[in-house]
C-alpha cells in the first residue's frame, strides 16, 4: 500500500503485520526510518493542518469584531506566527507620555505621588482614569522611585569611599606607638639588615621580594606569611620600601619582630639617591595628576552632587580620589630597575595579599624573554572577577586608545608579579608608562580614570608572560562569593578592592585568612585594640 503525502515524502510501504513491534519501512529518498518516526510525523502534519484551518476560520470571523475570540491568540503570542504580524493593544498616548522628558519641576510640584504599588493600584481602582492620566501617574511614581534608588546607591558608594579611604584609628594608634618606641628604645632602631647580612641584598642567588607600603600592619602580615610558608626562609630577602613618615614605625616593628633567618630590609624613599636628585618622572606625574584631579573632579561633594551621571560612574570617580592613587607607593614599581640596579629578578608584592605557599618555584619559571610574569584576568571560574579585558580599564571611545589597542585583549593583575629586571632594562617600559600618564593628563583623565593598572597594561604591552592562576587569586576585597575552601587552595590570595581585611567593611568569612598571621598577644597589637573580628 502506498500513500502519496507530498513530493518530499514519496511513499510508505506497509509490510504484513507480525505484531505491534513489527517495523514499518518508510522510504524518504534513500533514508529509512522506524514506524515511530512515521507515526509522529503524520500526527504533527495532521495537527498543523487542523490548526491552520481553525486559525483561518476564526480569523475570518474576527475581522469585523474587536478580536475577542481565540483568533487573537496568534496576535498576542509573539511578533510573528505563521507570517502574521502582531498589533499592539497599548494605547499610543501611553507611549507618548512615557517617552516625553521628565520635568523635574512639575514632578516636585505634583502632590500625592503613590509611594508603593499598593497605593498606585488603590488610586487606579478609585479614580478609573483614562489612558493618559494612568500614564502620567505611572510615570511620576516610577521616576520618584528611580530617584530614590539612585540617591541610595550614591550614598552607599560615598560611605564605602569614606570607609575605604580613611585610616582606622587602630592602625593610626599602631603607627604612633611604634614611632614613639623608635625614638625611645634603641632596640627599635636596629640597622636592617644587620651588617653581616648586607651582602645578601645584592646576591642574586637569594629569592628577592619587594613590597612598597605605608601600612605597618598590612606589611607585617605579608612578611610573616611569606617567611612562615617558605621552605627556604634562610634564602628569602624582603625589601620593604616606605615613605618618610612611616619609615621609623616600620623600622621599629621589624627591629622588634625579626623574621630570622630571612633577611629584612627597610628603606624610605628618601634613602634612594635618584629620587632626591633632579627631575623624578613618577613624582612629577603624581603632582600633575593631583592638580588635574582637583580641578576636574572637585572633590567628593561635587561628584555626588552631579545629577546627570549614572551611579557606577560616580562610584568610579569617588574611587579615583582614593589616597592610594596619589601615593608614591602605588607608582614606585615602575622604577624597580633603578631601585635595584644589582638584581636580576624580583617578585613584587602588594600589601593587601596573603601568601599561603612557598614562592621559591617562581624563580624556576622560564620567562622566555618577557619582563612581567602575571596572572591573566580574562578567564577563570569566577566570571565576576576573572572577566577583565583592556576594555574594562581603558576608554575605547577615545580615538587615541581605540587606534592603539584591542579592547578584547586579556588584562592581567598587579599584586604578585615576577619581574625580570635584566630583560626590563633592555626595553622602554618605564618611558612608555610616563608618556601615557602625560597623555592621560592632557586629555583631562579621559583615557582612564583611576589606578596604576591601566598605564601598566599599556607600558607592559607585549612584555607579559602568563603564569598559572594558582599563584594569584583575586577579588577577595570586592566580592564575597569566594569560599574559604577555594581561597585556601590558592598560593597567594589578594584582597584587592575596597573591603581590605584591616577595615571594618571587610568580609567577615574571608578575614580569618588574613588575621591568622597577626599575633594578637603582642603588646602593640593589644594596646591599640586590634582584634581578630
Amino acid at each position: 500500500m502506498q500513500l502519496h503525502i507530498s513530493p518530499s515524502l514519496r511513499h510508505v510501504t506497509v509490510l504484513p503485520a507480525k505484531g505491534f513491534k513489527e517495523f514499518i519501512k518508510v522510504k524518504v529518498g534513500s533514508r529509512r526510518f522506524s514506524y515511530r518516526m512515521v507515526f509522529y510525523s503524520l500526527l504533527f502534519f495532521t495537527f498543523l493542518l487542523r490548526f491552520i484551518f481553525v486559525l483561518t476560520a476564526v480569523d475570518n470571523i474576527d475581522r469585523d469584531t474587536k478580536c475577542s475570540s481565540i483568533g487573537c491568540l496568534g496576535k498576542r503570542l509573539g511578533p510573528r506566527i505563521l507570517g502574521r504580524r502582531t498589533e499592539s493593544t497599548v494605547p499610543e498616548v501611553i507611549y507618548q507620555v512615557l517617552e516625553e522628558p521628565v520635568n523635574q519641576d512639575e514632578l516636585q510640584a505634583r502632590p500625592q505621588i503613590p509611594q508603593t504599588l499598593e497605593d498606585f493600584m488603590a488610586e487606579i481602582r478609585d479614580s478609573r482614569p483614562d489612558a493618559k492620566a494612568f500614564a502620567l501617574k505611572l510615570k511620576a511614581m516610577v521616576t520618584l522611585l528611580e530617584q530614590r534608588t539612585r540617591n541610595a546607591k550614591i550614598q552607599e558608594y560615598l560611605y564605602r569611599h569614606v570607609a575605604s579611604s580613611s585610616i582606622p584609628k587602630q592602625l593610626y594608634c599602631l603607627t604612633l606607638r611604634l614611632a614613639n618606641e623608635h625614638s625611645s628604645n634603641a632596640n627599635a632602631r636596629l640597622q636592617l639588615p644587620s651588617p653581616e647580612l648586607i651582602p645578601a641584598l645584592v646576591d642574586n642567588s637569594f629569592f628577592h621580594f619587594v613590597l612598597a607600603s605605608d601600612n605597618v600592619l598590612a606589611t607585617s602580615v605579608v612578611a610573616s606569611s611569606l617567611v612562615y610558608n617558605s621552605l627556604h626562609p634562610e634564602r628569602v630577602v624582603l625589601h620593604i620600601i616606605t615613605d618618610r613618615k612611616t619609615y621609623s614605625p616600620m623600622q621599629a616593628w621589624f627591629s622588634l619582630h625579626p623574621l630570622t633567618p630571612a633577611v629584612i630590609e627597610v628603606k624610605g624613599l628618601h634613602h634612594f639617591d635618584w629620587l632626591t636628585k633632579g627631575r623624578v618622572p613618577v613624582l612629577e606625574a603624581m603632582e600633575k595628576d593631583q592638580k588635574v584631579r582637583s580641578q576636574f573632579r572637585g572633590g567628593s561633594s561635587a561628584i555626588v552632587a552631579n545629577n546627570t551621571e549614572k551611579p557606577y560612574v560616580i562610584a568610579a570617580k569617588l574611587q579615583a580620589l582614593s589616597p592610594k592613587y596619589n601615593s608614591p607607593m602605588n607608582h614606585i614599581r615602575i622604577h624597580l630597575p633603578e631601585l635595584f640596579p644589582s638584581l636580576n629578578k624580583v617578585v613584587f608584592l602588594d600589601d593587601d595579599i596573603v601568601i599561603q605557599t612557598d614562592l621559591s618555584p617562581l624563580w624556576d619559571i622560564d620567562m622566555r624573554g618577557k619582563v612581567n610574569g602575571a596572572v591573566e584576568t580574562c578567564r577563570g571560574r569566577d566570571k565576576f572577577v576573572m572577566s577583565k579585558r583592556f576594555k574594562s580599564y581603558l576608554n575605547f571611545s577615545h580615538p587615541l586608545i581605540a587606534k592603539s589597542f584591542d579592547p578584547n585583549e586579556c588584562a592581567w593583575a598587579y599584586g604578585m608579579n615576577i619581574f625580570d629586571l635584566e630583560a626590563w632594562r633592555k626595553t622602554t617600559i618605564s618611558q612608555t608608562y610616563h608618556y601615557w600618564l602625560d597623555e592621560n593628563l592632557k586629555s583631562d583623565l579621559s583615557l582612564w580614570q583611576l589606578g596604576t593598572l591601566p598605564p601598566g597594561l599599556i607600558a607592559f604591552h607585549g612584555h607579559i608572560h602568563v603564569i598559572d592562576p594558582f599563584w594569584h587569586m583575586l577579588g577577595l576585597g570586592y566580592q564575597e562569593n569566594t569560599t574559604i575552601e577555594t581561597a585556601e587552595n590558592a598560593g597567594v590570595i589578594h584582597f584587592n578592592g575596597r573591603a581590605k581585611p584591616w577595615l571594618d567593611i571587610a568580609f567577615p568569612q574571608l578575614r580569618p585568612l588574613w588575621t591568622k598571621y597577626i599575633n594578637f598577644s603582642d603588646k602593640f597589637i593589644k594596646s591599640c585594640h586590634i582584634r581578630a573580628s
